[in-house]
Order: structure tokens, then sequence, then C-alpha cells
């Protein structure tokens, strides 16, 4: 029977419409019989020029082809779809459904309409109320079809004859702005008719102008003004085209939104919405002109990932009344997102509604909130039932607290709604302990939360900055999942537009101004080499070599820099330097001082980035930096263990994470020292009664460590362990998300007294990869999981577990579990690809795909 192929996808995006290169990349999974195999394929292509259909191509790929056809032009559309030949048939398969792909204003030359912002003064040092803009037209013809690109200087919301444009959130999103401004592609055809028009949008200061940042924060870092930039292309029945731009003939005024800060929150007015305002008719005689300002549009870029959305909600679990009286409300789960109100009242009333991630005694703890307020007020209009959520502003929290409620149940009428980067969830686990599942939830709501654009650290504080450590040493666990290649590879872009001339990469991008550690910027092990491994890890796992492409003269100031700041010598053992960041051991007032010598840590990453550089040469074509990178890695590598390794295998710091990095880069001169180590290392975590002795830099490493040195039920005494610091820990005190210190929350429900105490904060949470590649046995082999490695290594008491993944080629699946006669084990290998299956007291195997029953003996 032919194989089914499903409709193909473009490059990393879900939707295809304003898709920012003129020859996108295709990609398609097919489902086959057991064991088939792709032996060639044909595209066709259909645009408004005619169909264009490929040669037979003999090729077994189909993840992120080449475009076959002639580029598209800006604004241009094609529908594709494929065909497959394999399984030894003469036959191809079926055509699959078409998917269209439409190209955004690919030149900048394309783009006609001015930046505009309103006229009048305002005093930059100064709170400023957001504006709204609008423009009446008329359209000479029916509508065959239209699309709206639009970006700003700040937030964006846009309406269309009173109707809301698209369902995004916080848009155009955070970039280097100057360097890179993104710009969205809405279809707005159905919100248009022949006659009079009007377009409306709502402005906010986002973090354009907004003040972000430490110690208060900072205004103004990108400019001072909001601004529009807005072009509708209206397509007539008869072919002819009508183009609307956002230009001095448009008008501005003060809306409702009274007050907007992504950190303080939302004050709205709903007296002062002007009723039909973005609807045809209205009257804008008493409205302010509108100023052009500056913008090269050569700077404009089409998103590479989705943007945010509300993904989800979720209604209170308790509402109760606090010791001093205040009203406050449970959701149940930490989360990112806001409030969604239904209320009625007098005209003037207001709601307030504040924001936390804990409670202490009893009442809402803003204390590691700092500088962010995180508050919204809503004054009602007094016109009926009236339902509202901000538009420009987002917290992190669990709990809120409401004052001057009027309406109805308050666990009837609000709701809390989701907020992140709608990324596509490719991953899940499950296994016989709760906790340990709560675990791994724990880590996916940190995701969610944190994956708001960028990649961020802590949603509820005055930061939520691009940290490069974070997700460094976070990306496996994120590439499994959600799909964040388009977002992550947009990142990455930002990265290297902030990397300083000399190599050096900063802590956090986009870069703000910092206080304490972060200013100036300086090389840091660890956040610097996301320039190197974050590249890696998507290209091992979505298989996708222009990542490595994109990024590699990024990637390679980074290491020449180490190189020489190492010198001769080899070692990186100069410098400021975060270490083996929040190790269990660091006082609340020096996150830095932790167990392990900082510069080891710094020496061991210089290594691993070195190796890393060589791979991503080899993979690149590049034979002569190849080679030059891995013997600077393997001169590294041998500095280190002269320096840090003693010649019983023990390190000059006594410390889980020296051993973890060691075992797990490869640092060991020969094998015999690297079993010493490994040992050494279950030691210290048995002596330390399985208690975690790492920080950001060690954790993500110790369990394959422990593993590698045949210590897995070590492994999993320090995975289950429930006392602090350990995971499971912050499950053992209600925790729903992964909290930034070990120790964020105290034995005795009270709060840890550092500044920086973050109950969301996926950095620890590194461990999940860990979790879905041994606990439950499913690993990539070759990039994109084209070869899969399945091999669970249960432990732990566990009698079950299971991992799913949504692979490039189509879903892998692994469950385990022990059953009376036996110990049973069932696979999925999605058609494309192949897999080395590895069980307890067997010989490994190599199957193609299909399901696969096993039976062990012995699983543990």
């Amino acid at each position: 029977m032919p194989a089914t192929v499903r409709p193909v996808t473009f490059e990393h995006l879900p939707g295809a419409l304003g898709i920012g290169t003129p020859t996108p990349r295709i990609s398609w999974k097919t489902s086959g019989e057991p064991g088939w195999t792709q032996d060639a394929y044909q595209l066709t292509v259909t645009t408004s020029e005619g169909t264009w259909t490929s040669e037979r191509l003999d090729s077994a790929e189909s993840v992120l082809v080449p475009w076959p056809a002639a580029p598209l032009t800006s604004a241009q559309r094609a529908d594709v779809s494929v065909r497959v030949w394999g399984g030894g048939q003469e036959e191809p398969s079926a055509w699959s459904p078409a998917s269209a792909v439409e190209t955004g204003l690919l030149d900048a030359g394309d783009w006609r309409a001015t930046p505009i912002s309103p006229s009048w003064d305002e005093d930059a040092d100064a709170d400023r109320r957001p504006p709204l803009l609008r423009r009446s037209f008329t359209l000479p013809r029916p509508v065959a079809s239209a699309r709206l690109y639009v970006t700003a200087h700040g937030l964006y919301e846009m309406e269309l004859n009173g109707s809301r444009v698209g369902d995004d959130a916080l848009a155009p999103g955070w970039t280097v702005y100057g360097k890179r401004l993104r710009y969205y592609t809405y279809d707005v055809t159905d919100h248009l008719a022949e006659g009079e028009n009007a377009l409306g949008a709502w402005l906010a200061d986002g973090w354009y102008r907004g003040r972000i940042g430490f110690n208060g924060g900072h205004a103004n870092l990108y400019g001072d003004k909001v601004a529009l930039l807005a072009q509708l292309h209206v397509t007539h029945d008869d072919g002819s085209v009508t183009v609307v731009g956002s230009g001095t003939d448009w008008k501005a005024s003060y809306g409702p939104i009274l007050f907007s800060s992504l950190y303080k929150g939302e004050r709205f007015d709903a007296r002062e919405v002007p009723s039909g305002w973005s609807r045809p008719g209205f009257d804008d005689s008493g409205w302010q002109p509108v100023v052009g300002v500056e913008r090269d549009p050569a700077t404009l870029v089409a998103p590479e990932g989705p943007p945010v959305r509300c993904t989800g909600e979720l209604r209170p679990v308790s509402v109760w009344t606090s010791p001093s009286g205040k009203t406050l409300l449970d959701f149940g789960q930490n989360l990112v997102g806001r409030l969604q109100i239904t209320v009625s009242g007098q005209a003037g009333s207001a709601v307030t509604l504040r924001h936390a991630e804990v409670l202490q005694d009893g009442e809402l703890y803003t204390r590691p909130l700092r500088h962010a307020d995180a508050t919204d007020s809503y004054t009602l209009s007094g016109d009926g039932t009236e339902t509202w959520e901000p538009r420009f502003t987002i917290h992190g929290f669990r709990y809120a607290e409401i004052d001057g409620w009027t309406g109805g149940d308050i666990a009837e009428n609000v709701v809390a709604r989701v907020y992140h980067t709608d990324m596509e969830r490719t991953g899940w686990f499950e296994s016989s302990d709760p906790d340990l599942n709560r675990l791994h939830d724990n880590v996916l709501w940190s995701m969610k939360g944190n994956f708001v654009d960028i990649p961020t650290d802590c949603p509820q504080r005055d930061e939520r900055l691009g940290w490069t450590g974070d997700i460094q040493v976070f990306a496996p666990t994120a590439s499994f999942l959600y799909d964040c290649s388009g977002m992550l590879s947009s990142w990455l872009k930002d990265v290297a537009a902030e990397q300083l001339p000399d190599g050096t990469v900063p802590w956090y991008v986009p870069v703000i101004p910092g206080g304490n550690y972060w200013t100036p910027i300086r090389p840091g092990a660890v956040w610097g080499d996301v320039a190197v491994l974050t590249p890696w890890a998507l290209y091992e796992r979505f298989s996708d070599a222009k990542v490595l492409a994109d990024q590699y003269e990024s990637a390679k100031a980074w290491v020449d820099l180490l190189d020489s700041l190492a010198g001769e010598s080899h070692l990186w053992d100069t410098g400021f330097q975060l270490g083996d960041w929040l190790d269990p051991t660091a006082p609340p007032e020096d996150p830095t001082q932790a167990m392990t010598d900082k510069h080891l840590v710094a020496s061991a990453y210089f290594a691993w980035s070195a190796r890393h550089l060589a791979k991503a040469a080899g993979v690149l074509g590049k034979a002569d930096d190849e080679l030059h990178y891995l013997e600077l890695a393997r001169a590294a590598a041998d500095a280190f263990a002269r320096e840090y390794i003693l010649a019983d295998g023990r390190m000059t710091s006594d410390a889980q994470t020296a051993y973890a990095l060691a075992i797990v880069f490869g640092l060991y001169p020969d094998e015999a020292l690297a079993r010493k180590g490994g040992e050494r290392l279950a030691q210290l975590v048995r002596e330390g009664g399985n208690r975690i002795g790492t920080g950001f830099a060690g954790t993500p490493a110790i369990s394959d460590a422990l593993t590698a040195a045949g210590a897995v039920d070590t492994a999993y005494d320090l995975l289950l362990e429930k006392e602090c610091p350990s995971w499971l820990y912050a499950v053992k005190q209600g925790g729903t998300t992964i909290w930034e210190r070990w120790d964020s929350m105290l034995a005795d429900g009270t709060i840890n007294p550092g500044e920086m105490t973050s109950f969301n904060h996926y950095a620890l949470g590194a461990v999940a990869d860990w979790m879905h590649r041994v606990v439950a046995g499913i690993a990539p082999l070759e990039p994109g999981y084209r070869r899969i490695l399945f091999r669970p290594q249960p432990g732990g008491g566990l009698t079950s577990a299971s991992a799913r993944h949504e692979t490039p080629y189509g879903t892998a699946s692994i469950t385990w579990r022990n059953a009376d006669g036996g110990h049973s084990v069932s696979i999925e290998v999605p058609t494309g690809a192949t897999a080395r299956v590895e069980l307890p007291g067997q010989e490994p195997r190599e199957v193609g795909s299909g399901r696969f029953e096993y039976t062990v003996a012995q699983i543990s």
C-alpha cells in the first residue's frame, strides 16, 4: 500500500503567512507500512502564474528540503504539495493536500507607509498615557483578498471596522530594535468591504520606551516615542490593488488606558472609551494630528516563530478572605498571563487586581516582585455587564488579591488567561511516581511562563530578561517539550547582534543597563557559551544545519575570544565569573559563592564549546576550522586535566559540579581516572544524603555523569530525594513551577530572604532532559531523531514510565512497565526514521519504522 503524506510545512512556522524568505524550506511527515522508507519525492508549486512540478528527486530527505521552484516575490502566495515513492513500490503516493505559503514584504522598498506617532508633547521622564490612532478610507470595489502588515515602536493591537485583528499579544515582541524589528502579517479579507472602512490602533510603551530592568528600571531605552507602522494591501475583484498605509493623514487621541507597564500593570477607565472609534463614520474632528518618525525599513524582519497568544484559561480553585480582610484567589498553578474579569457596578467604581506567586502569613507576598507592582485596575463605565482584561502587561502569579469588587460570584467571573509564545507542544512524560510527574509538569509550566517572545528567567519581578546561561542549559529540555526552533533561532540572531566586537556574549539579550554584575558586559562561562551550544542543541533536535550556519561567526568569535583569554596555558583562569551560580550553599546575598572553583567551571566550558564548534564546522564542511578547533578542544581538555584533576581521580574542587562537568564533558584523560571520578561523585551524593549540590552549571550534567559512571541508582536517589535541597523539595512544598533557588521557600513556609528569589525559573528543570532520555529512554542518535535511541534505564522503585515526542518525522514513543509475568516495553518509530533498541539483558537491535513490543526478564 502506498504511503500517506501529510500536508507540508514551511521552515519552523506553524502558519506560513508573511514568511520572510523567498525560498522557504519544506518539510513533510509520511505514514507508511512498518519499515517503509522514502526513495524519492516530487513537489508541485502553484502560484498565480501557474503550476510548476519538479522532476522526481531521488532522495530520502523530508525535513527542510530546499525550495524547488523560482524564488517567490513579496506578498506572493504559493500552494505546495508533495508525493513520494518508497517501500519498493513503483507507484507514488497520492499528492498531499496543498499547503499555502505566502511571503511578507521582502524588500525595504516594499514599505510605502510612514511610521507615525501622536504630535503632542510628552515628558519623557514621566509615565505617559498610551494613545489611539485611526484613519478612515474608501475602497472603490469589492474585496477579493487583503493583507495588513504591522509593526510598532512599542506594542500594538489593531482594529478594522470595529473588530480586533489577529489574536496575538505583546506584538511585535522584543528584539534588538535598532537592528531588527519584527513585523506581522494578517489576513484581513473578512474585515473589509467596498465603501468606507476604518483602521484603528492601540499603542503602548512595552519594552521600547517603558521602564524595564533593575533598581526601578530604565525608560526610553530605544526611543521616547511610540509609533505605528501599518500597511494594508487590498486586492479587488478585478485584480486592482489599493494600498493604505500609516501616514500624516491619520489622527491620534488618548484612549481609555491611563497607564500601561509590563512590570507595574495597567490602569483602564472604561468611561474614556470613544464609542465606535475604529469604525467608519466616527467623528475624529477633535483628535490630534500625528507626525512621522524615522525607521529604516531595511531593519524590518518577518517572524521566524509563532507569536505570543493566550493558550489556556484557569478558574480559581478557591476564594477566601485573608487575615487582614483582603479577598484572595488561588488559581492552583503558578502561571504567566493576566486576569479577565466580568463585573457590573456604578460608573466610576474601580476594581483593583494585585498579583503574586506566593503567600506568607496568609497574605499576598510581594517582596519577591521587587519594583514590579503587578497591579491592574479597571474603572467601570456603568453600562451593564462589563468584561475586561489588560492588553499590554503580563504578570507571573498563582494568587491574586481583588479590591473593590461589585459584581457577582468572583469564582465565576474571574479567569486567569495563560500567555506564552504559542509553540507546538511536542513532548510528554509520565511515570508511576506522582511526585515525579508533578516535577515534570513544573518544568513544563516554567518553560511556558518564561518563553514569552524571548527565553526569560523570572516572569513576576522587575527583570524578565533573556538570560543566555539559563537557556543554554535548558535548550535540550525545551527542544523536547515544544517546537521552540523558530523562536530560539530568531533570538540567537539577537545574540549575535548584541555580541561585542571582541566576541563577548552579554549575560542577557536584548541588552539593557544593569547593576552589580552586569555592566559593563564581561565574558562569562556558561552564559556566553550559548553562542555555541544552543545552536548545536537546535541542530541536534530539529536537524536544521542552517541555524549552525547562521550562528557560526558568532560561535567562532566566542571561542576565539576564550582562546585569547586562556592564552598558552589553555586555561580560562582569570577574570570575573558567575561559576556554578546558585549552588545550594550560596548565601542569599551572593549567588556566586559556590563549592566549585569558578575557573574550573570556565575552563571546562572552554573545552566543551571548542569541541562543539569543531563539530559545527564539520557539519558545515569547514574542514580547516574543524581540525583547528578539535585541536584546541584537546589542548584545553589536557590543560584542564593537568590543573584540576588529581592523580587519584579526585578534583581540586571536591564538589558535585566539578566531577559532573569533567565526566560529561569528557575531560578525564583516561577511563580509569574517569571511573574513579565517577565513584567519588556517587560517594559525595550518598554522603550528602542524596541532596543536590549543584547550581546552574552542574545541575544539567550531574544525572548524566552518575549514569555514565554506572551509578544510575544513585542518580535516581538524587532525583527522588524530597528534603532540601532537591528537585522534589519544591513539589513537597506545593510548588507548581521550577524555582530559581533550591530553597526559594524555606521549610517553615517563609520566603528566602535573598533579593533574587523567583518561583518560576526553568534552569534547574534541565533535569527533565535526563528524565526523557534515561528514565523513559528516548534520545536522538542522529539530528532530528532520524535515528532514535531507545534505552530505558529504570530505577528508583518506578514500575512504569513513558515518553512521547513529535519528531520532525512523526511521533516517537516508548512505554515500559513492570507487569505480572514479565516486563513489557512498547516503542513507536515514525516513518522515515530508524532506531537502536537497547534493553536490559538483551542484545542491541536495529529496527525500522513501526510499533514494536518486547518482553524482558528483568528491567532494573
